[in-house]
């Protein structure tokens, strides 16, 4: 697989999502074993970079990741997030105090079984504490040796230059896709110009963009894509719609929705790193086979003139700790 570069960190162009594994999607947490299957099937096809967080579960995706990453840890980009969780009796919303991210990143090496942590990321941007304070205790674990990379999730390009000033950022992770193309105006430039990479997650639009989610008939209770908004009524017949015109594409040249959404991505820069999520060996083989494909600029073109999805990427309560 091709390689990039995030900054000066170098991760194969395809990473994995591992979030459900553990958390928020319908069958999460149902079967281990085959989610171990998954990333060694991934190590396998070239996958460096896999991303976890200490909020998924919470907690079993860390210790699942580091299950699957024992005896292998040498072969991985290993990165995780905090601040979505108090440690220090914080009620509510996001806590980035100094004092939480120390707590928080012993607990995080302990259940990945790891001595260090190679990019970490603030969770969601905290308005109760100065990012300056946060990038700080960042910094001092990088002089530690605990974290090598510090990563912002969701951040606003005033809070990625801020703590961009504090200690260099290696990435920011956000979501973009052929239905979520928010970061292109307003975050994208400023990583560019301050050599920063991005990692988008949710390049496949939840399931929307693989073509097979026809219905939200078959989510249980935990898949938090039942209270969704592009899930929801009018929205996800439009979109729908949107989906289908990706797979009339990938039919006329012979490769799966899946793969055509992440050649799209890929081509939209060599900064750029996608981690698409999956807990089934079949969708890592089928995700990491974008790597291989090629859109014309025609493709690319009809592909980047689609409409807008229909409907908030999250629900009201979830928007308000994003910086869009």
């Amino acid at each position: 697989m091709k390689h990039i570069k995030l900054r000066d960190l170098d991760v194969a162009r395809i990473g994995l999502g591992a979030m459900g594994m553990s958390h928020g999607y319908t069958g999460a947490g149902s079967d281990d074993d085959e989610s171990i299957r998954t990333i060694h099937r991934a190590l396998e096809l070239g996958v460096t970079l896999i991303d976890t967080a200490e909020v998924y579960g919470p907690y079993a995706n860390e210790e699942l990741v580091g299950r699957a990453l024992k005896d292998r840890r040498d072969e991985v980009v290993l990165a995780t997030k905090f601040g979505l969780i108090s440690h220090t009796g914080r009620q509510g919303g996001a806590d980035s105090g100094p004092a939480n991210i120390r707590i928080a990143v012993d607990g995080s090496l302990t259940r990945l079984g790891t001595d260090h942590i190679d990019l970490y990321y603030q969770h969601r941007v905290d308005p109760g504490t100065p990012i300056e304070d946060t990038v700080g205790v960042l910094a001092d674990l990088v002089t530690e040796g605990k974290i090598r990379h510090i990563g912002l999730s969701e951040a606003g390009p005033d809070t990625i230059r801020r703590a961009h000033a504090v200690h260099p950022i290696t990435a920011v992770q956000s979501e973009y896709s052929l239905f979520t193309r928010d970061p292109e105006a307003r975050v994208l430039p400023v990583l560019r110009e301050l050599n920063i990479g991005f990692v988008p997650f949710s390049p496949l639009g939840r399931g929307f963009l693989t073509g097979t989610v026809r219905s939200t008939d078959h989510f249980d209770a935990g898949d938090f894509r039942s209270s969704n908004p592009r899930f929801t009524d009018e929205n996800f017949q439009h979109n729908l719609r949107l989906a289908d015109e990706v797979a009339a594409i990938a039919t006329r040249i012979g490769v799966t929705p899946a793969q055509v959404a992440l050649a799209w991505l890929l081509a939209q820069g060599d900064d750029i790193a996608p981690i698409p999520g999956t807990k089934r060996v079949t969708r890592v083989e089928e995700n990491t086979a974008a790597d291989a494909v090629t859109l014309t600029e025609e493709q690319l073109a009809t592909l980047g003139s689609l409409p807008p999805a229909a409907g908030d990427t999250h629900n009201e309560a979830q928007m308000r700790m994003m910086e869009r």
